[in-house]
């Protein structure tokens, strides 16, 4: 499981939960459809940092559209990804419900969302679904105004910009899109790595005090590993790691808890660490869940378009 760390805002008083509530340790605080039922409990609440888990699956609602609550992506101007090639649109591999992030104009927010393909007419307008806020209203855009959309297919990540043509509230609620006429990506290999300074904390499940804590730091990280540096011992090839981490998509944090097998040793004598003290570990993470690993590559792919020279 993969928490969110929830503000103020999220929660509406009076009004179901549109998720589980947890604290830092996952034990449930409210459950899913619960009420907070006035600000003093919601102050309670919030005394102390409240989670919710962070999925990637989109609700079944009237609309057929679900909110992604973290970017994947994310340079706010398309020109960051300037450096990747020119695609087209069927290099998208576009069908109906197929994914797309939506980015807003930068007066709501730096929020992310999440719309559904609906249909397109080539050369003349792309139709999605409608992006969903937290609170389950409907973004406030307005025609006219532009939007950052996003798409991930196979190795590769493509980001477009359209303007809104029309709005529809009939029968369900929808947009329709300008036809993107330039459309630019990177391609990205099988698992790429990128250099990362992220504090874990690990826990090694083969030693004799299986509570014992350690901190690293994860000097590069990919779907597939990652790279520990230590200035203590973690264990030895082959033992299992249980690590924590905290990543950040844009400005939203996610928390993971993984396991990894240790792969490789290296020290200081045999590679180019910072330190004589440091003792880097690779590391194989093990059964991954399906929202770890779509953080996890979110991440990978904003790092690669926001700074490619992150790459390894």
């Amino acid at each position: 499981m993969s928490l969110i760390l929830v503000s103020r805002n999220d929660i509406a008083v009076g009004q179901p939960l549109p998720w589980t509530l947890f604290d830092r340790e996952y034990k449930v605080l409210v459950e899913q459809g619960g009420v907070v039922p006035d600000n003093a409990h919601l102050d309670n609440l919030l005394a102390n940092d409240v989670y919710r888990e962070l999925s990637w699956e989109t609700p079944n609602d009237n609309n057929g559209s679900g909110k992604l609550s973290a970017a994947a992506t994310a340079p706010d101007q398309i020109g960051a990804v300037g450096a990747g090639a020119p695609f087209t649109f069927d290099d998208m591999k576009l069908k109906a419900e197929s994914r797309l992030q939506l980015e807003p104009p930068a007066q709501l927010g730096r929020e992310r969302f999440l719309v559904k393909v609906i249909g397109y007419l080539r050369d003349v307008s792309l139709l999605v679904s409608a992006p969903i806020t937290a609170s389950g209203l409907r973004l406030q855009l307005m025609e006219g105004e532009k939007v950052v959309m996003r798409s991930f297919s196979g190795q590769n990540a493509f980001a477009f910009t359209c303007t809104i043509g029309r709005i529809c509230k009939m029968p369900y609620e929808y947009l329709h899109l300008s036809f993107p006429d330039v459309i630019q990506g990177v391609v990205i290999r099988k698992a790429p790595r990128v250099k990362s300074k992220i504090i874990a904390a690990v826990q090694n499940t083969n030693s004799r005090n299986p509570g014992e804590q350690s901190s690293a730091l994860i000097s590069n990280i990919s779907a597939n590993g990652a790279a520990l540096d230590a200035k203590r011992t973690l264990g030895n090839k082959g033992d299992v790691l249980n690590l924590a981490f905290r990543v950040n998509l844009h400005k939203l944090d996610a928390f993971l808890s993984v396991k990894g097998a240790i792969r490789a040793v290296i020290d200081a004598e045999n590679a180019d660490l910072p330190s004589t003290e440091i003792i880097r570990y690779g590391v194989e993470f093990q059964g991954l869940q399906p929202n770890d690993m779509v953080i996890l590559q979110s991440m990978i792919y904003q790092q690669i378009i926001e700074s490619p020279h992150q790459l390894v």
